[in-house]
């Protein structure tokens, strides 16, 4: 079970200790042991992946190949899965564990980092001396569009570290933030799947993007994709992100036709490629339902797709649980409502936290007496927090000024430290996105 290390401190009233049960349910749900164990099975010469069948008699080998926040904690239960029918492999993460036979390569998140592309570089590498005997199980979670830095050829690494600071402070959703992202990479946006050209690929996806865009998730490394350097140039132009000259001037060459389009649907890098995802918001969401369910609470599940500003998105969660508590709707209490999604901060301040603790923060000093709410990111690292999110509940903010005051500076983590809100897992070894508990007590 996932470890919430402060637990005893925070599961001080019956609805706070049902918040983190759904918490802890929802994550453990999503950790790739048990996710893999589900979905991967040998039998034979049969390698069942989700819902399609590889046959083991046609390869000299398989191999693990891919990075993201899981990305070793997948390859050590692929390990567990193939035994020795695995052949080794490189994977890249922020969150390394020992897998056998196959190398874990080291990285940072959520900026990209030096030894980051020393890692994908090596990744790429081995990538290319794949051949047409090769099942690859291309092995793609949350994280990895920062975990997978690598610079195309007329970027350097501070050109990257600058853009994804800018992306990260400016609001835009992840969809937009990753469409810069491919069109400043060698891996991104489909070009892991030419590098890997020709062997046969398998890609399995622990997505932590809303509607589970696959060109989204990591930035897409194995998938088409569907932006463009125009969308790129977009992006930045919409949101006000000044960008590195050099980046710019690249985006702006690649719309003129100077440089290549990232592969898009149709490309020959794509046709001994198939896509599974074995995980996403709904696997934590789901599991969090039956644990309500279970303490005798209502479920209430609202949605897996939830954008937008952290903050205002905490202000309808507060107005949910109101209605439930004084009309019984949209549920009789005792309730649980259930939200999940990717949530944007735009940062103004200069305050510490992430776009969880943000959203907590901003539904705690209107939350009805004796409700709970709990807002996690299900990597354990919330933004650039150390801390997976908060739980906060009415008795949280004790002078609604002071919490509008520090979600003005963006610091929301600095005001829910004061008030031993804050939840603290470290890293889980998944990233499905978002959880978030609204706890409706009788």
């Amino acid at each position: 079970m996932v470890d919430i290390r402060n637990r005893p401190a925070l599961a001080d009233s019956p609805a706070r200790e049902a918040a983190l049960a759904c918490v802890e349910a929802g994550i453990d749900a999503a950790r790739p042991a048990r996710v893999v164990a589900d979905e991967v099975a040998v039998e034979g010469d049969a390698l069942r992946v989700a819902d399609a069948t590889y046959d083991l008699a046609d390869f000299e080998r398989v191999v693990v190949s891919g990075g993201g926040n899981a990305a070793a904690h997948v390859a050590r239960a692929l390990a567990d899965a193939l035994g020795s029918r695995l052949d080794g492999g490189v994977v890249v993460t922020d969150d390394p564990v020992d897998v056998p036979g196959v190398e874990v390569l080291p990285s940072d998140h959520p900026v990209p980092s030096e030894r980051g592309v020393e890692s994908t570089r090596r990744l790429l590498d081995a990538a290319r001396g794949y051949d047409a005997d090769t099942l690859v199980l291309a092995v793609i979670t949350g994280g990895g569009s920062a975990v997978l830095p690598a610079p195309a050829d007329d970027l350097s690494l501070s050109d990257l570290q600058a853009t994804t600071e800018a992306l990260l402070r400016s609001g835009a959703p992840i969809g937009d933030v990753n469409a810069v992202r491919k069109h400043c990479s060698a891996l991104k946006g489909g070009q892991l799947a030419r590098a890997l050209v020709p062997a046969t690929v398998a890609t399995l996806v622990f997505s932590d993007v809303v509607g589970n865009d696959l060109d989204v998730v990591a930035s897409g490394p194995t998938v088409p994709d569907t932006s463009t350097y125009g969308d790129a140039l977009a992006v930045l132009d919409d949101y006000d992100v000044e960008v590195p000259a050099a980046v710019r001037d690249r985006l702006e060459r690649g719309a003129r036709g100077d440089h290549p389009e990232t592969p898009g649907e149709g490309d020959p890098a794509f046709e001994n490629v198939e896509t599974h995802v074995l995980a996403d918001g709904s696997t934590a969401l789901d599991a969090a339902r039956e644990a309500a369910r279970e303490r005798g609470y209502e479920p209430l599940f609202l949605s897996s797709c939830i954008e937008g500003e952290a903050r205002e998105v905490g202000g309808v969660h507060a107005a949910v649980a109101t209605e439930a508590a004084n009309a019984g709707d949209p549920v009789e209490p005792p309730a649980v409502v259930l939200s999940g999604g990717e949530l944007t901060v735009t940062v103004t301040g200069d305050g510490e936290g992430g776009p969880n603790q943000e959203c907590a923060l901003a539904a705690a000093h209107r939350l009805p007496d004796g409700s709970a709410f709990a807002c996690v990111d299900t990597d354990g690292i919330d933004g650039a927090s150390e801390h997976a999110g908060a739980l906060v509940d009415s008795e949280t903010v004790a002078d609604p000024a002071d919490a509008r005051a520090a979600l003005r500076e963006n610091d929301a983590g600095g005001y829910l430290a004061g008030r031993d809100a804050l939840l603290r897992t470290g890293p889980t070894g998944t990233n499905v996105n978002d959880l978030r508990v609204l706890v409706v007590p009788e």
